[in-house]
């Protein structure tokens, strides 16, 4: 089967981009991970559980991430920021992931048409 899949991912959001026997479907997934500042107490405890909460919260959004992925032959991962690796290192920690292919690409913020079309041009597929 010819399955690919895009996703433009922030620490706020990943857009997935599906592609399948010339159908294309779209999916967003919202992140429930907080805004990253810095802690500002003086107790390096607090900023030191401040620091872990935050790193499960991520490591839970790209677990949903992953979850809505299927097994696709391909795989692209674009977006601004870290998220875009951390989500690649995520993977890579899976056997499943071990075989298939992952680009990573930088992409400034898009729109959803924008970015269904950057995972049609990426994979050659018919706009």
């Amino acid at each position: 089967m010819d399955h690919k899949v895009g996703i433009w991912i922030d620490h706020k959001r990943a857009i997935i981009v599906s592609v399948s026997a010339g159908r294309v479907t779209t999916k967003t997934l919202e992140s429930e991970v907080a805004a990253h500042s810095r802690y500002s107490r003086q107790d390096d405890r607090g900023e030191k559980k401040y620091e872990e909460r935050h790193n499960q919260d991520l490591e839970q959004y790209y677990d949903d991430v992953i979850g809505q992925l299927g097994q696709p032959e391909a795989l692209l991962i674009f977006g601004p920021g870290e998220a875009k690796l951390e989500l690649r290192e995520r993977l890579s920690r899976s056997k499943t992931w071990s075989d298939r292919t992952v680009d990573i690409e930088t992409a400034d913020k898009l729109t959803e048409p924008q970015i269904v079309a950057r995972v049609k041009e990426h994979f050659l597929i018919d706009r």
